[in-house]
């Protein structure tokens, strides 16, 4: 259940994205055989699998130039990350375009932020005891 909310949340940020950052366009497999939701839903999967995996190795193997850049190694990764994932999906024949590694940049920093502003929205509320 958390997985899918993930994935909803993620689609909805890159949803999102494409409206605010110029450069950064999702379009669909063929028109009226691939509906775009499902087009968005599988681009935040490929996003989350891309994300999870080789994100994380390179934020391990990163790690001392992340403290040396203060963190701001990190944009630059999730901007050749995005990248990727644009990529991976023009090669299945659908999916993100990105106009350059400035607009992959922007987009990125607007997919986190959102993505962050939507999982404050539907995170569950717990309760101090």
């Amino acid at each position: 259940m958390r997985f899918l909310l993930k994935l909803i949340i993620n689609a909805l940020a890159l949803w999102f994205t494409t409206f605010i950052v110029h450069g950064v366009t999702v379009k669909p497999y063929a028109p009226g055989q691939l509906p775009t939701l499902l087009t968005y839903l599988l681009i935040a999967l490929i996003f989350g699998v891309v994300n999870g995996i080789l994100g994380t190795f390179i934020r391990i193997v990163a790690f001392p130039l992340y403290v040396l850049t203060l963190g701001l190694l990190a944009l630059v990764v999730n901007a050749l990350l995005l990248l990727l994932v644009a990529w991976i999906s023009s090669l299945l024949g659908f999916g993100l375009y990105i106009d350059g590694f400035w607009a992959g940049f922007w987009g990125a920093l607007v997919l986190s932020i959102i993505s962050w502003l939507i999982g404050l929205i539907f995170r569950p509320v717990t309760r101090s005891r």
